[in-house]
């Protein structure tokens, strides 16, 4: 099971068994700055330096990182999505007029419309756990993976903070030209330190409240490991007590996976849904279902709230997300799980 796999996991089981307003604060940064025509290196999530023998300017890009380069004004020649660019969180608000869409299932990705488009970089995340780049996974298409034979690969390491994810896109796209000091960037920033500060101090409200990150699927309930979710560990450290599961998958450490016996072993008081599989009606419908989902009392009581799962790249995006999780911090009642 990939990282994005729990929820891909959801609809294969199931079959067997912010971005930003659309109004497009998180692009439009300007145009990006004269690239230097000289040599261009830049350290990549993997620990090696990635060089060319001039600055990259054809770029292909999966999608939240496509998303992070455009908030700096860098626009890739080609895409590659793990779901519809319609509906992916990253892509669905942005404006990808000119831009070749690769792929729109994960691990699927058109190579040969990739090779036409004759790029000189390719950015996907590196994460650490499968000691790969987005689009390079095991699982993936091995045809899809030659993707990484067309040129070389960078990106940002899925670590211990989106806001060092974002920040390490801003210094690639700065490498690959843009102007990361323009008004409209320093906008979005100051916008993201202003929602933490509501977050923390919607924490610091409820002490006591605790959450647990999950994903109910057909055969299994998913809780999220934050060692390896980065955006559960920016939660932590701002305050909330974000569940750390006893025994993650020894296999796939992204995960702790209950049968649904099993599915009330821990008793948050508000609970973190992936927002893959979210939507209003889940949490009944996987009551009716599943009545051992309804032995964990906050789904019981419907404390539930979207929870953006692997998918933030960008201040703007995360303050977007920050602010939805603060009002449910607000609203939640810290003795539901006991």
């Amino acid at each position: 099971m990939q990282k994005w796999r729990p929820v891909l996991a959801v609809a294969a089981l199931s079959a067997a068994l912010g971005g930003l307003t659309a109004c497009g604060d998180d692009t439009g940064a300007g145009d990006t700055a004269a690239a230097s025509s000289g040599p261009w290196s830049f350290n990549d999530g993997s620990g090696q330096v990635v060089k060319a023998d001039k600055t990259p300017t054809r770029i292909i890009a999966h999608a939240g990182e496509a998303a992070a380069l455009l908030s700096f004004g860098i626009k890739p020649v080609g895409v590659y999505a793990d779901e519809s660019v319609k509906t992916d969180p990253n892509l669905k608000n942005l404006d990808l007029t000119g831009i070749e869409i690769l792929g729109e299932e994960w691990g699927k990705i058109d190579v040969e419309k990739a090779a036409a488009l004759r790029p000189d970089l390719i950015v996907g995340d590196w994460w650490p756990a499968e000691k790969a780049h987005s689009g390079m996974e095991e699982g993936v298409d091995e045809k899809s993976k030659k993707l990484a034979e067309l040129a070389p690969v960078v990106g940002i390491a899925q670590g211990k903070s989106i806001v060092a994810l974002a920040e390490g896109y801003e210094d690639l796209a700065e490498s690959l030209g843009a102007d990361v000091d323009s008004p409209q960037i320093a906008a979005n920033k100051k916008r993201f330190e202003e929602a933490v500060s509501a977050f923390k101090a919607a924490t610091s409200g409820k002490p006591d409240l605790t959450v647990a990150a999950m994903s109910p699927a057909t055969e299994k309930v998913y809780v999220a490991n934050p060692e390896y979710a980065p955006e559960l560990l920016d939660l932590q450290t701002w305050g909330l007590k974000v569940i750390n599961p006893a025994s993650p998958d020894p296999a796939f450490p992204y995960w702790e996976n209950l049968s649904w016996e099993n599915a009330d072993k821990y008793q948050p008081d508000l609970i973190l849904w992936d927002g893959r599989s979210f939507t209003p009606t889940a949490n009944a419908e996987w009551g009716t279902k599943q009545p051992t989902w309804f032995k964990i009392k906050a789904a019981k009581a419907g404390a539930t709230v979207s929870w953006p799962a692997f998918w933030l790249h960008t201040y703007g995006d995360f303050a977007n997300e920050l602010g939805k999780l603060t009002e449910a911090v607000k609203a939640a009642d810290p003795n539901v799980g006991n």
